[in-house]
């Protein structure tokens, strides 16, 4: 096998009680051929500082560039790291979670057996704020995705449009990065308009194994009990859905329009506005039942295509 130079990309912010088991988890995972682009996205509590003296202890162990900067946001900080990473293969770690060894190696492998993809996503092990186990599998424990829908084009399209399982420590071909576009700027919640953009065109893969850690706890950005963030978030998902319709066609249109109905519903309940949540509800499941009987046209006239599920 080769060892194309991977990126390991660290976006940080304000998570000093975790980032340095983060970056303790790049350096020692056994992948020989690595780079580590971190940027501290304005934090306030001291993660620069840990990850400052990190860097001056182990500046001679691996090949390191550190970015410390105002605030501007997730998505920026993502496009900024892939930009300044050199490797043909750019993997992500956000900084309250870790790495688990074998996973950018079974990531590489992917990469090279599959030319056709150009991402590839894993599971996770999901753990709490003191790094006890919580969950073996993020993706089935936590949002009881059936992983067996993961090894077709079809069936990883169906999922990331229906039931959004969050994509654990990407892996990227920088050239995904270059012909993408990156990551929506305009967007709090970035990550689901990115893989509606890659599942359009049969660009996902997955292997089916534990590649990272995904940490619960109170400041993850997507989970709040603050009913005006939460109405935010949700926001986001329906700019994201609304975008990306153009790029479907058949019932995965009919299904991303139905997800938008859904996310409506789900705004207006939060507003406590009952007669919208009837009415969104209802195209809800309209549209879903449209989708379902379009799929099963759609599927006569189309082949499955294999996406392909890498080591267990």
């Amino acid at each position: 096998m080769d060892y194309p130079l991977v990126s390991i990309l660290i976006p940080a912010h304000n998570h000093a009680q975790f980032v340095e088991q983060s970056l303790n988890s790049a350096l020692v995972d056994p992948y020989p051929n690595k780079e580590l682009v971190i940027i501290d996205d304005g934090s306030a509590d001291g993660t620069d500082e840990k990850i400052a003296g990190w860097v001056a202890k182990h500046a001679g162990s691996i090949a390191i560039e550190y970015h410390r900067r105002g605030n501007r946001g997730v998505s920026a900080t993502l496009n900024e790291l892939a930009a300044r990473a050199k490797g043909e293969f750019l993997r992500f770690n956000a900084s309250d979670d870790y790495i688990l060894p074998g996973g950018v190696h079974a990531q590489v492998e992917y990469l090279q057996n599959h030319p056709g993809k150009l991402v590839v996503i894993g599971d996770s092990l999901v753990i709490n704020e003191n790094g006890d186990v919580l969950f073996k599998s993020g993706m089935v424990d936590l949002y009881g995705v059936n992983k067996a829908n993961y090894c077709s084009d079809d069936g990883i399209r169906r999922q990331i449009i229906s039931k959004w399982a969050g994509g654990p420590g990407p892996m990227l071909r920088k050239r995904a990065f270059e012909s993408l576009g990156g990551w929506n700027e305009d967007l709090r919640i970035e990550d689901w308009d990115f893989f509606l953009r890659l599942v359009a065109i049969d660009a996902l893969g997955f292997v089916d194994m534990n590649i990272c850690t995904y940490r619960l706890h109170s400041n993850n950005t997507s989970r709040t009990d603050v009913v005006t963030r939460r109405i935010s978030n949700l926001n986001d998902l329906a700019a994201s859905a609304h975008r990306n319709i153009a790029n479907f066609e058949g019932p995965y249109r009919v299904w991303l329009k139905a997800q938008c109905q859904l996310i409506a519903a789900k705004i207006a309940f939060l507003k406590r506005q009952p007669f919208a949540v009837a009415v969104n509800m209802f195209g809800f499941i309209s549209l879903k039942v449209l989708a379902r009987f379009k799929m099963i046209c759609f599927t006569r006239e189309r082949p499955t295509h294999v996406a392909g599920i890498g080591p267990l």
